[in-house]
């Protein structure tokens, strides 16, 4: 609990068996999280079985990507005060205080990962995904005249229970350039954001997607071009796919 308000953790998870376990437990040691709620995705075989070693709540989502399962768990959370986050150890359970902190300001609160201080030793931040990230992000801020941004891509973030209902009543994307359609929905709404860094570790084992640099190209140029026909009032419904 955070001064008086529960907080629900969601993690989506498809790839992140040999992590999800100890990022869990991470989570409730921090002694500030409630609920922890997996959101299944068709996860690889043992997944399952390492979330009930755990506290976490587990539901499942049929529908396969990011999108999809990020919806289902912005439905699902019971929290007031709603996390997102990844399974996969790139993130730190402490940071949480840093999205909590700015919660009473702020309706949504969203991390990122580009703070050169913060990317440690061995993590996915490279010269392309770093620059890729904070382009796209600067691109958002430009076209949007928005406040300041500097990752588009970045899954740790906060949102109020009444912001994350709404958001998933309104997402369309199930692919993996929904981060920054939520990130569009919230700046075209009017809801009140702020963006605060949070530290990069190393990932368990390879990202389905930006472990593979032609994904990880493809991958920004989705969310490029649905970012600009956003802009252009299309909506950016070209792809719901990833």
């Amino acid at each position: 609990m955070w001064s008086g308000e529960t907080v629900s953790v969601v993690l989506m998870t498809y790839n992140e068996k040999d992590s999800i376990r100890g990022v869990i437990d991470d989570f409730f040691a921090t002694g500030v999280v409630d609920e922890v709620l997996v959101v299944n995705n068709n996860a690889q075989a043992g997944t399952t079985e390492e979330v009930e070693k755990t506290d976490a709540r587990q539901v499942f989502e049929a529908r396969q990507g990011y999108g999809h399962a990020v919806r289902r768990g912005l439905k699902e959370a019971e929290g007031d005060l709603i996390v997102l986050a990844e399974p996969d150890g790139t993130f730190l359970a402490a940071d949480i205080v840093k999205l909590l902190a700015y919660s009473t300001d702020c309706d949504v609160v969203l991390g990122t990962r580009t703070t050169r201080e913060m990317i440690w030793d061995g993590a996915n931040m490279g010269w392309f995904l770093k620059w890729g990230n904070w382009a796209v992000a600067k691109l958002v801020e430009v076209l949007f005249n928005t406040s300041h941004l500097s990752d588009v891509g970045c899954t740790y973030r906060l949102m109020r229970r009444d912001t994350a209902r709404w958001m998933a009543e309104n997402m369309s994307v199930g692919g993996s350039h929904a981060g920054p359609e939520m990130m569009l929905l919230a700046i075209t709404s009017g809801t009140r954001l702020v963006e605060v860094p949070v530290n990069y570790l190393p990932r368990v084992g390879t990202s389905s997607v930006t472990g593979h640099p032609a994904k990880a190209v493809l991958l920004g140029l989705t969310m490029v071009r649905f970012i600009i026909a956003a802009r252009l009032g299309r909506s950016g419904r070209a792809s719901d796919s990833a």
